[in-house]
């Protein structure tokens, strides 16, 4: 599943115009109309999902790696909480650029 989840994260950057869009950002009318367009408003939510739940991964393997007892466990409930909200608040921002 680790490999599935990152080829598609690498997928979507590529999809999205991710290096293209950095120097495409000049200004916030410029960022506007790109969100406005159905690809990118499609596309970059389904990136920010599969970014963070690549993110979720990882650091719960982290946690799960190198953290013992009671902290463990806040720890995951902390990171799963924080991964779920920026996922959650990264697709809503979008949604409000695209509409």
């Amino acid at each position: 599943p680790v490999c599935v989840v990152a080829f598609t994260l690498f997928s979507l950057l590529l999809l999205s115009g991710f290096p293209a869009g950095v120097q495409r950002a000049g200004s916030c009318a410029a960022v506007i109309a790109y969100y406005s367009r159905p690809v990118p408003a499609a596309i970059a939510p389904l990136t920010m999902l599969v970014t963070f739940y690549h993110f979720r991964g990882g650091v719960q393997t982290l946690i799960e790696d190198y953290v013992h007892g009671l902290a463990r466990k806040v720890l995951l409930i902390a990171m799963i909480c924080l991964s779920y909200g920026a996922a959650a608040f990264g697709v809503i921002a979008i949604l409000r650029l695209a509409l």
